[in-house]
């Protein structure tokens, strides 16, 4: 099932976003609204930085595809898709925005609408950025990754979900999130505020969707790299904040999707990636395709060979016994 165009009219052009109030305010259609929202940290735990406030900005003219971003995040977030016959597995999605902002639509409530309308129950997660003034600002993005797997495995009985079925995916920056979680789940990036943290942050497989992986500037997405991890960083910083120089044998089995023809992330991230994971042998499943430049989620992939990506990964989650 594939979300029609017409489900995804946009809201307001630009609608100011700092609470939770804020949010259950949004005028949404309906079929596109998440069942729910759930803060990834105890209240109170977080103090935004001074002058910070959450906008959502519409960016299409187009009033049957909405392409909405998330800018300034204040309050890091899961939005919960819930399938009507929960079948068990949950998927986790980190959307893009080459850690300036947040995509809400293309790369966030399409695809987990269309999960969720198969069974599987889907978490949007809406991460801090690193270049919005955080302390240890390089390291938020994935602070709220490992989070979201702590605390979806901590709701395994509310949300009727298994904790060993638990994948992450992630679009271009939240491409990124994903892989660095992949090699990195285990880094002690904050300190533990409650009993969840005491849960492993490990996905039981991950995804990456034309990400965005590797600091190397000859490859890498370049306001991505200022924005992650400054424009003069040391070798040292650049290999750490580089997932395919720190694949391991224990990291969970990959999904890799990228198009030939990406003028925005480079092929060669998920090349690279693909190959470091060969080299020590851990599982990796990728698929290329000639066509479909940046950011094609689903809508934008019609008509494509690539069209076919949502099935692909569907079946691979099969294959993996995850759906």
């Amino acid at each position: 099932m594939t979300v029609g165009r017409r489900e995804l009219l946009a809201a307001s052009l630009v609608v100011p976003f700092a609470s939770a109030a804020a949010q259950s305010a949004w005028t949404r259609p309906a079929g596109l609204a998440p069942d729910a929202s759930i803060a990834l940290w105890p209240k109170g735990h977080l103090e935004p930085p001074p002058g910070l406030v959450e906008q959502v900005v519409q960016r299409s003219d187009d009033p049957d595809a909405s392409d909405r971003m998330l800018q300034g995040i204040t309050r890091p977030r899961l939005d919960i898709f819930r399938p009507a016959r929960p079948n068990g597995a949950a998927v986790i999605l980190a959307p893009g925005g080459g850690y300036r902002y947040v995509v809400i639509d293309k790369e966030g409530y399409e695809l987990a609408r269309w999960l969720s309308a198969r069974g599987v129950t889907v978490y949007v997660l809406f991460y801090r950025l690193p270049g919005d003034g955080w302390t240890n600002g390089a390291d938020v993005p994935l602070s709220d990754a490992q989070r979201a797997v702590r605390l979806v495995r901590s709701r395994a009985k509310i949300d009727g979900i298994d904790p060993a079925r638990v994948a992450f995916g992630g679009f271009s920056a939240g491409g990124q999130v994903a892989t660095s979680l992949l090699t990195r789940f285990d880094a002690t990036v904050y300190d533990a505020v409650d009993p969840v943290d005491a849960l492993s942050a490990r996905p039981d497989v991950s995804a990456g969707f034309y990400p965005v992986v590797s600091m190397d500037p000859a490859i890498a997405h370049a306001v991505s790299r200022e924005k992650l991890i400054g424009t003069n960083p040391d070798a040292a910083r650049e290999a750490l904040y580089s997932p395919e120089r720190n694949v391991r044998a224990d990291m969970p089995p990959l999904f890799l999707l990228h198009a030939e023809d990406d003028s925005v992330v480079k092929i060669d991230n998920s090349l690279r990636l693909h190959e470091a994971t060969r080299r020590i042998g851990v599982s990796c499943e990728a698929h290329y395709f000639a066509e479909g430049e940046h950011g094609f989620g689903i809508l934008k992939a019609a008509g494509l060979p690539v069209a076919i990506w949502p099935e692909l990964l569907w079946n691979w989650l099969a294959a993996r016994k995850m759906v």
